[in-house]
């Protein structure tokens, strides 16, 4: 009798347990988003007293500056449900729209945040998506560090790659300085662009050389990305004061002397790249343009171009006679890459025409797709091989 009493309890603390835990964790055990074999996704949210549930993707027809969304169906059990066509192997972010409200999927703990907008993310490998995974190869390094910028009068934060092996090596090797786009900072290029893993992949392939990939932060009024810096935590903005107004692009040997006195790194214009998507386009347009014999290797993803009429630095004095000059010292790549139905389309094709009258030689690839990562992830991977050769 005592030893069935003993058991009852177990159970009833047993089940106690497990009820606290699913509530713990936000009710029901409901898989979402799940990849299925045909590489249809299947999504799924719980809400049973909801009027409407909408999914929203990236993979679908933009509306607008936002991807379109599908109407979800509701079972007898509350869960809302919807499963896509089948999707190219690709990165995907998405979110739900309850009674108009944008949620997140409370089963899909991984998450990346896009300036102030925070979106779940799955893989549908098979493809290009194997690229961004983490694959049985060797792996590099990420590590954030600060550094002294003197013309900027304060310490910042910089994320750093370093590729398979360089800890345990004596080699010197090149780096490609990476940067990112209005909204972004230093972590942009490693939560949102997959770095890590594109560059662990391509290496481990043979596609890229080793290098050091530096990504730093292009907001000179930050010290750091929201929520690691000197002011806390603050909701992040799009375009922050300073951002495109020269002074990031004149201070950038900061960021070099920093690298180059830390790093085991090749200082020769061979073993140098710059690149950056958007407004990391834009800047490395004007730093490599700016200290013309610096870089050999420039990438400008779906870039913009030219400074607002209202900003007044020497940074931006005699654009077309720097341009002159950064081809008359030579380079060995000029890659600049846009989508079809990007914003910055016209200005870019304007640009390429600059360049065409001045017989600069660069190389272009135009993909489908407008201003997005989608696009940009594909840019670097592209990039990425055609350096140091």
């Amino acid at each position: 009798m005592k030893r069935i009493f003993s058991l009852t309890i177990l159970v009833i603390l047993f089940c106690a347990s497990a009820s606290a835990q699913q509530a713990l964790w936000g009710g029901a055990q409901i898989t979402s988003p799940e990849v299925n074999s045909d590489k249809t996704v299947t999504f799924r949210f719980q809400a049973p007293d909801a009027k409407e549930v909408k999914l929203t993707g990236d993979w679908m027809p933009s509306e607008g500056w936002v991807p379109g969304s599908e109407l979800m169906i509701k079972d007898d059990k509350g869960v809302w449900s919807f499963t896509t066509k089948p999707l190219e192997s690709d990165l995907y972010g998405y979110a739900f729209l309850v009674d108009g409200l944008r949620s997140t999927d409370p089963n899909n703990p991984f998450l990346i945040r896009d300036v102030a907008s925070v979106t779940n993310v799955f893989i549908v490998g098979g493809g290009k998506g194997d690229l961004y995974s983490v694959n049985d190869v060797l792996h590099g390094s990420v590590i954030r560090r600060w550094y002294d910028s003197p013309s900027l009068k304060k310490q910042r934060r910089i994320t750093i790659y370093t590729p398979p092996g360089y800890e345990s090596s004596t080699d010197n090797y090149p780096v490609l300085y990476l940067l990112h786009g209005a909204g972004g900072d230093e972590e942009a290029w490693i939560n949102l662009g997959r770095l890590s893993q594109i560059m662990d992949n391509l290496i481990a392939q043979g596609k890229a050389k080793p290098m050091i990939v530096v990504l730093p932060n292009g907001n000179v009024s930050q010290s750091a990305a929201p929520g690691e810096g000197l002011r806390g935590f603050y909701k992040p903005q799009f375009m922050v004061p300073n951002t495109m107004d020269g002074n990031y692009e004149a201070s950038f040997p900061d960021i070099m002397k920093f690298v180059e006195s830390n790093y085991r790194v090749k200082t020769d214009n061979a073993n140098r790249a710059i690149a950056g998507l958007s407004m990391g386009g834009f800047h490395s347009l004007h730093i490599s343009r700016y200290y013309p014999n610096t870089f050999d290797y420039v990438g400008l993803f779906s870039a913009a171009i030219l400074p607002n009429q209202d900003v007044s630095h020497e940074v931006y004095n005699d654009i077309d006679g720097s341009l002159e000059k950064q081809m008359e010292n030579g380079y060995k790549l000029y890659w600049i890459g846009m989508g079809k139905t990007d914003f910055l389309y016209k200005s870019g094709e304007e640009y390429r025409s600059k360049l065409d009258n001045m017989g600069m030689k660069y190389n272009y690839v135009e993909t489908d797709g407008g201003h997005t990562w989608t696009n940009w992830r594909v840019y670097l991977s592209q990039f990425a091989p055609m350096l140091f050769k």
